[in-house]
């Protein structure tokens, strides 16, 4: 079933622009790309810009579980799109960020994550991206 999608929508309290760009800055994405509580912060290193790509490790345990992806648009403030390999991805998993701008201290953020192995996987990342666009709005907010 890899026509499986989620979605999740977060209104993040901070600037678009500022939010646009933590998410292509590897140590401010270090800081909030911690999909469960308690992690340690995972190594990040990317090459910003459409056909680039990036490496997240996350330290689970005593396992590391890379992470890796290709930027496949880039529209600054307004749209991030990057493919999603993983231990738990498919060929074709793709993220789409859309961010519109409320007002000038908040920013809505629509996250779009299509294609999974499974229901359970789709379920596990969901609970995962929405941890790492809740501690986005804390970094933040403890930024402003």
């Amino acid at each position: 079933m890899t026509d499986i999608t989620l979605k999740i929508d977060k209104i993040i309290h901070a600037p678009i622009e500022k939010v646009f760009d933590a998410w292509l800055n590897p140590t401010i994405l270090a800081k909030f790309m911690i999909p469960m509580p308690d992690m340690p912060t995972p190594d990040v290193e990317n090459d910003a810009r459409e056909g680039g790509t990036f490496t997240i490790i996350m330290h689970v345990g005593k396992d590391n579980l890379p992470h890796t992806g290709e930027y496949l648009e880039i529209k600054r403030p307004q749209k991030l799109v990057f493919t999603w390999v993983s231990h738990r991805s498919v060929d074709g998993s793709v993220v789409t960020l859309n961010f519109t701008k409320i007002d000038d201290n908040r920013t809505h953020v629509a996250l779009s994550h299509v294609k999974f192995v499974d229901e359970e996987a789709r379920k596990d990342h969901e609970a995962g991206w929405g941890h790492i666009l809740d501690t986005l709005n804390e970094l933040m907010e403890g930024t402003r």
